[in-house]
């Protein structure tokens, strides 16, 4: 296996997916979901031919796990726990770990570098690259590719593998390419996110200032 990039699969779980929790808070068509999850599926399958590691992120959001911020929001607004440790919703959705490939749970907390083991793994494994696809681009995703950036790593976001809960696809996407240089593609072209070293010149291409030019002349 490859070291360098690692393909971080967020939270693709069914209570973010499908059933009766994700139509009560989602509000945009079910079908980007099932899209976002088709996508990522294919792309962890991409990853497994090419090489390149796959790690499995999950969040729990059992109320003995939640800190008093945590439960004084969700009983503001009525919110019910989601992701119930050892229920259907905290199960994966059109993915499942292959054997060897690491899991890390989250407690009621959005970033992945706030569950264990996490960043101790990819120090390890000597990962400089974590390429995200998962739910949500604004929430999870976006949490954790900030971290990751502040640590030094280099971000890439699969477009089509993700999307966003309370902002606008293209405003999250926009947002990580300015403020942490992230780059985007999408699942469909590897070769422009599965090793890290042939990447240079699609990652230029996609520099901040090439991101501002274009949101301006759009």
């Amino acid at each position: 296996m490859r070291p360098g990039t690692v393909l971080v699969v967020v939270d693709l779980q069914n209570d973010f997916c499908a059933g009766q929790v994700v139509a009560g808070r989602y509000g945009g068509d079910l079908a980007t979901l099932r899209t976002v999850a088709a996508n990522a599926a294919r792309a962890v399958d991409t990853a497994r031919a090419h090489g390149t590691e796959v790690v499995f992120v999950r969040f729990l959001g059992d109320v003995e796990y939640q800190p008093p911020s945590w439960r004084r929001r969700d009983a503001a607004r009525g919110k019910p726990p989601k992701c119930l440790e050892g229920t259907w919703g905290a199960e994966f959705h059109a993915v499942s770990p292959a054997p060897g490939e690491h899991v890390f749970t989250k407690k009621a907390c959005l970033d992945a570098f706030l569950g264990a083991g996490f960043e101790q793994h990819l120090a390890r494994r000597g990962a400089e690259h974590l390429v995200f696809a998962g739910l949500y681009a604004d929430v999870c995703v976006d949490s954790t590719a900030r971290t990751a950036f502040q640590k030094g790593y280099h971000i890439t976001v699969l477009a089509d593998c993700t999307t966003g809960l309370h902002l606008r696809d293209e405003e999250i996407l926009r947002f990580m390419r300015v403020l942490y240089g992230a780059r985007t593609t999408t699942h469909d072209r590897p070769e422009t996110w599965v090793r890290l070293g042939e990447m240079e010149e699609t990652w230029s291409a996609q520099s901040p200032r090439t991101a501002v030019s274009t949101e301006a002349s759009a």
